[in-house]
């Protein structure tokens, strides 16, 4: 659902900008409390893995596509305030690098696919976990339903915004019609995979969910025959030994998937239009579509300038954005976590007055 220029008009794009920077001041301030030594790299490779997978668009229905958006997995995995970041990064790099999505839009791409997915389903599976028994198979079964109803809520959103400053006009109950549609039907494959992805880190490393905490097994010992909960600190100490080898292999583990999902995967993905594309043409909301302004860049579709047999250039473009990603996405990650040991450290150093 990338938006390109000229979908909405200037004032609303404009104001759709800042609402996304203000988003974006919230959730550097909120990802600090987020962040911890082994979730921030973790945090690039969530935003390198959902560059990865939306390269592979499904098939939905009628000759439409749908791909991963990402928010409900990232909030899950990460967090909220991490999760809208995660998002930005990786429609940055694409407005950026690839043309995909509108530069003059990418406020409205960031509210829109970022904020609105992230809220939505961090609301939804906050509430389920509420109601369902705490156990991994409940974060996998709230996630599976946050992601899913986290697509068509960010469909409702695009029509909004189009209602405030489209530039065709266009019957707008049609528009909403088709979009929420259209995009029900991508929420089921949006599901799927976050679940999948869910349940499989969930299944190695529980404590690395950030949706899971404080569902992780406690520690037990084998006392005369019969089995009892360590105490809190053997159970630490364990955690503590192994965090980091275990962390090294998830994230290496990760950052591998994604590389051969973007770099060789995605040459057979859908090349159907998406949700979006197919709604604009069948209903004119793309009569004043703009080229984009990084049309000339040498990645510009997914595809390496001069490299004329399309599965390599496809797939070393895939690649190059996937480590372009990881980079940028960890070093946002980790200075905001350097942040918060700075912060810690002058608050713990600090004389108190009395």
């Amino acid at each position: 659902m990338h938006v390109p220029d000229g979908f909405i008009n200037a004032p609303v794009s404009v104001a759709a900008g800042v609402a996304a920077a203000a988003a974006g001041a919230v959730s550097l301030r909120g990802a600090r409390r987020e962040l911890d030594e082994r979730t921030a790299p973790l945090a690039g490779l969530v935003a390198a893995f959902i560059f990865a997978v939306q390269m592979l668009n499904f098939p939905v229905a009628a000759g439409t596509s749908g791909h991963l958006m990402g928010g409900a997995l990232a909030a899950i995995l990460v967090g909220p305030y991490t999760g809208v970041l995660c998002v930005s990064v990786v429609l940055l790099m694409q407005g950026i690098l690839f043309a995909d999505g509108g530069l003059t839009a990418l406020g409205v791409n960031i509210t829109v696919m970022g904020v609105v997915t992230v809220v939505t389903a961090h609301l939804l599976f906050r509430g389920l976990l509420r109601v369902l028994p705490p156990t991994r198979r409940s974060v996998t079964a709230a996630g599976f339903v946050a992601a899913l109803l986290s697509v068509p809520a960010a469909a409702a959103a695009f029509t909004a915004v189009y209602a405030l400053g489209g530039t065709t006009d266009v019957s707008l109950a049609k528009v909403l019609t088709a979009m929420v549609g259209v995009h029900v039907l991508i929420g089921i494959g949006e599901a799927l995979i976050t679940a999948a992805t869910v349940g499989a880190v969930i299944a190695v490393r529980p404590d690395l969910v950030h949706g899971a905490r404080g569902l992780t097994t406690p520690l037990k010992l084998r006392v005369d025959g019969a089995l009892v909960d360590a105490p809190a600190a053997a159970t630490a100490a364990a955690a503590a030994g192994g965090a980091a080898g275990s962390t090294r292999k998830v994230w290496a583990t990760g950052l591998v998937t994604a590389l051969v999902l973007a770099g060789f995967v995605s040459f057979y993905a859908s090349a159907s239009p998406d949700g979006l594309e197919k709604v604009a043409a069948d209903k004119g909301i793309d009569e004043k579509a703009e080229e984009h302004a990084a049309a000339g860049s040498p990645l510009a579709d997914y595809s390496v300038e001069d490299v004329d047999d399309a599965r390599l250039s496809g797939g070393l473009a895939g690649v190059i954005g996937v480590g372009v990603t990881v980079v940028a996405g960890t070093g946002i990650f980790w200075a905001v976590r350097r942040r918060r040991s700075d912060d810690l450290t002058a608050a713990s150093t600090a004389t108190p007055v009395a």
